[in-house]
């Protein structure tokens, strides 16, 4: 199984923006167009890039939608998008534009039927988004947390053909405090699935240690703040993963 390197690129008022812990108050921006964005990390060799639209999972339906198709449309390398994706005319959309994977996070945990409905249509153009709190998914774009685990949460969805998920430890969010490696682990073990790890990661060192449990299921990280403030030189990561 390979390790994929997912540079993030989450929108906000149509910039290239980051969060600290998904707080919308603790904001910076890194560029006014993501798509020239996108094109930067594409022309580094990236092999996917990982789209969120903040507005879109705080107001629960896309905002932001325009950009994103945008940039599905020009890359030549496909890119996945998450943030408000609550109706299938939303997703259908995506997909029409060309966007590889869809993202479902807060619907996923809220409204089952959609995410079955989802999964049953776009089967492995569907990711699923498990963000976490002390072990708890939150959802509404980290506003709000509810009182079910994440790997309770991912076999629900397994059974209704989930295969890919995404696993955010909230708390190491934009910190680049390293990322949750331990608990990535526990659960692509306990679900054997592919899951993406996402939050922390600071340095490349810590690519190297996610990459070396890809055969437990552990098929890739995003990368977000290390990029942007240049700790992680994404060519260079590219290659050293390969490597492990």
């Amino acid at each position: 199984m390979s390790f994929i390197i997912y540079p993030a690129i989450d929108i906000r008022g149509g910039k290239c923006v980051r969060l600290l812990q998904g707080d919308y108050n603790q904001e910076t921006v890194y560029g006014d167009s993501p798509l020239d964005m996108a094109k930067q990390w594409a022309a580094q060799g990236a092999q996917w890039v990982h789209l969120v639209d903040l507005d879109g999972a705080k107001v629960g339906q896309p905002v932001n939608h325009e950009v994103v198709c945008e940039i599905a449309r020009t890359l030549d390398v496909p890119v996945q998008i998450g943030g408000g994706l609550r109706r299938m005319e939303d997703i259908e959309r995506y997909i029409e534009s060309g966007v590889a994977r869809v993202i479902l996070g807060t619907a996923a945990i809220q409204d089952q039927p959609f995410a079955e409905q989802v999964l049953a249509k776009y089967g492995d153009k569907v990711a699923i988004g498990i963000d976490a709190r002390n072990g708890y998914v939150a959802t509404h774009g980290w506003l709000e947390t509810s009182e079910v685990t994440a790997e309770a949460l991912a076999k629900v969805l397994i059974s209704k053909g989930a295969e890919t998920f995404i696993y955010t430890d909230i708390s190491r969010d934009g910190t680049l405090a390293g990322p949750s490696t331990e608990s990535t682990v526990q659960l692509a073990r306990a679900i054997g699935k592919t899951v993406i790890a996402s939050g922390g990661v600071s340095v490349e060192q810590d690519l190297l240690e996610l990459a070396q449990y890809a055969k437990d299921g552990v098929g890739g990280a995003i990368v977000g703040k290390a990029l942007y403030t240049d700790r992680i030189n994404l060519a260079q990561a590219l290659r050293s993963v390969q490597e492990v």
